[in-house]
């Protein structure tokens, strides 16, 4: 394949879900920085690869190499007890993905209802066990499909739909014990 035909498959297959990749990244890595060195390097893995690039779901093949990308970045850059947490902004996307927003800015007690209700979101999220935590932020905020994850992290699809449920349970539980 020549090099111009390999632009043009990266471009047709990686470029339109770099935000998905993002989101993903900062998720896992728990601030934008780092999620956008992790996805700059997954996109040079995914340039590198796009020839094998079989076809099928080019999302969740992206977000594979994403998530890869970031374990391996993660343990050459981190300490290994560090907590990650996502950012506040996907929060408005899952909201939005729900059919549901977070409360408006109209006076500061909703502004500050609203933070409250986000750190405690975010907290919950945080907290979750991390093969919970991760199925939960493929599946709700990524929109991946059971069997995409069930792939993706190498685990029978009942293992992803037994680990969703739990990480919504443990949410349910953590939000609900929250004053």
């Amino acid at each position: 394949m020549s090099e111009k035909a390999l632009a043009e498959r990266f471009g047709e297959v990686v470029l339109p879900h770099l935000g998905d990749a993002l989101a993903l990244a900062r998720w896992l890595t728990g601030n934008a920085a780092d999620a956008e060195d992790v996805v700059q390097e997954a996109c040079v893995k995914a340039h590198a690869g796009i020839a094998g690039y079989a076809g099928g779901n080019a999302r969740a093949w992206l977000l594979t190499i994403v998530r890869n990308t970031a374990y391996t970045w993660m343990s050459r850059n981190r300490p290994r007890g560090m907590l990650t947490v996502g950012d506040l902004g996907d929060l408005d996307e899952i909201a939005a993905a729900h059919g549901t927003s977070l409360p408006g800015e109209d006076g500061p007690e909703a502004s500050l209802i609203a933070r409250a209700d986000t750190a405690a979101l975010e907290a919950a999220i945080a907290a979750l066990p991390h093969p919970f935590r991760e199925t939960l932020v493929l599946r709700d905020i990524n929109g991946l499909s059971y069997r995409e994850i069930a792939a993706m992290l190498s685990v029978p699809m009942g293992t992803v739909m037994s680990r969703l449920a739990r990480a919504r349970g443990l949410l349910v539980s953590e939000l609900g014990r929250t004053p």
